[in-house]
């Protein structure tokens, strides 16, 4: 969550800067609702310290012996004033974080100006696109043909935007996934976490998801007490911190987990609707960062490489881009998009976005760092797919396709799966 003062002193520049994201900032409000919040902190300080005065001036009068009857009542008055002004602040203030709680990440300047990938910057593109004898076959063709997918199994048991994986599919999941952990722990440092898939209403606040994009997550609850499915493990991840204070000294610190994901995809319907692009569930490998607020950008190109690692492992070709203000996500003040090759639609998708989010997630969830001097400031928050199970599974499907229809595997699986080949009636072959 942004400080009001901070946007406050920005002024027409912090309009500037969010109106290159698409966020209309409503400048005069904030300062018309910060001036309230300062006018009653002032109005009750003033009044508690009139009404220690009276407390005084009662006890020096009645030591007198003088009659205290009406500064008695003065006092009465004064307490229902306190708790009047008292009761203001707390509405004023709820306004205050609400209004505060909508308005996204100031993006950064080196952001490319625009809304959408068109106005992207590629960086890099590693690999070189398989040029086919055949017409390539998509994700969905060839692992129904396989027999490692089936999605109409998987709408009668949920409905569309699911998938069930079987045999050989199942194993290549499980694969992927043990194969990434293996990169972000054993080369990387991360330390891996087993993390809930349940989380309260402040946790998914705390990393941006509330309140602003309720209609996109799946809201369930037990008694009276509300939770969410996590749309990713960053929030779990990064809320491990919240309300903490982290020794300088502990910075950076490197999580992981491999969870299931539940995201509504409200207002996506029609889009990457085939196969396994946009799905209702789905499994990810997740990597959150936390460090010193100037040292987040040495941490994001170090993410990116994470990332990057996996896929190189894989041998498939990839791109990675740097996202325009205006199509980052609501905490990002910086994103790199990854984007593998997909022969079937003749384009480069994407496989991970990896974020720099400043201080704007430890703020919102009080995640603090305590420097020599004993000052404590917010830390930074990073966060990255490294990377979604099913995505890279449909790639790796596609790009290593053979016209026979079978499939030939990377090596670096062959330590999980103890096989190089997918035969064209889906069994492993060494």
């Amino acid at each position: 969550m942004h400080d009001a003062r901070a946007l406050i002193d920005l002024g027409t520049e912090a309009v500037r800067t969010l109106a290159r994201r698409g966020y209309s900032l409503d400048l005069s409000s904030l300062e018309e609702l910060q001036s309230r919040r300062v006018q009653s902190i002032r109005s009750a300080e003033e009044m508690r310290a009139e009404a220690k005065r009276v407390a005084k001036e009662v006890q020096r009068t009645a030591k007198e012996g003088g009659d205290i009857s009406d500064l008695k009542e003065h006092a009465r008055k004064l307490k229902e004033q306190i708790r009047e002004v008292e009761a203001d602040q707390e509405v004023i203030q709820k306004e205050l974080d609400e209004f505060l709680l909508g308005i996204p990440n100031l993006p950064l300047e080196e952001t490319p100006d625009g809304n959408s990938e068109e106005f992207a910057t590629e960086i890099r593109k590693v690999g070189t696109p398989q040029a086919f004898s055949f017409t390539p076959k998509d994700h969905v063709d060839l692992g129904e043909a396989l027999g490692i997918f089936d999605f109409a199994r998987a709408t009668k048991l949920s409905g569309p935007r699911f998938t069930v994986t079987r045999g050989v599919g199942a194993e290549l999941e499980r694969a992927l996934a043990s194969l990434f952990l293996a990169i972000h722990t054993r080369r990387h440092g991360y330390v891996e976490h087993g993390v809930p898939f349940l989380v309260t209403p402040a946790t998914m606040t705390g990393t941006g998801q509330l309140p602003k994009f309720e209609e996109d997550l799946f809201k369930t609850g037990v008694a009276d007490r509300p939770l969410y499915l996590i749309p990713t493990a960053e929030v779990p991840l990064t809320n491990l911190y919240a309300d903490e204070i982290i020794p300088a000294k502990e910075l950076p610190l490197a999580l992981t987990a491999h969870t299931p994901c539940f995201r509504s995809e409200a207002g996506s319907y029609g889009r990457d609707t085939r196969g396994v692009l946009r799905q209702h569930q789905f499994a990810k490998v997740e990597m959150v960062r936390l460090c010193a607020a100037e040292d987040s950008q040495k941490e994001l190109d170090a993410m990116v490489g994470h990332a990057e690692a996996c896929l190189k492992e894989l041998g498939l070709a990839y791109r990675v881009i740097l996202l325009p203000a205006g199509d980052m996500g609501f905490s990002a003040q910086m994103t790199y998009d990854i984007e593998v090759w997909l022969p079937s639609q003749d384009t480069y998708r994407e496989v991970s976005s990896v974020s720099d989010c400043g201080t704007f997630q430890a703020r919102r969830a009080n995640i603090r760092t305590r420097d020599a001097d004993g000052k404590t400031t917010p830390v930074a928050t990073l966060n990255g797919s490294g990377l979604p199970i099913g995505r890279t599974l449909a790639a790796l499907l596609e790009q290593n396709q053979q016209e026979d229809g079978s499939i030939v595997l990377p090596e670096a699986l062959t330590p999980y799966l103890g096989y190089r080949r997918i035969s064209a009636d889906g069994t492993p072959q060494e």
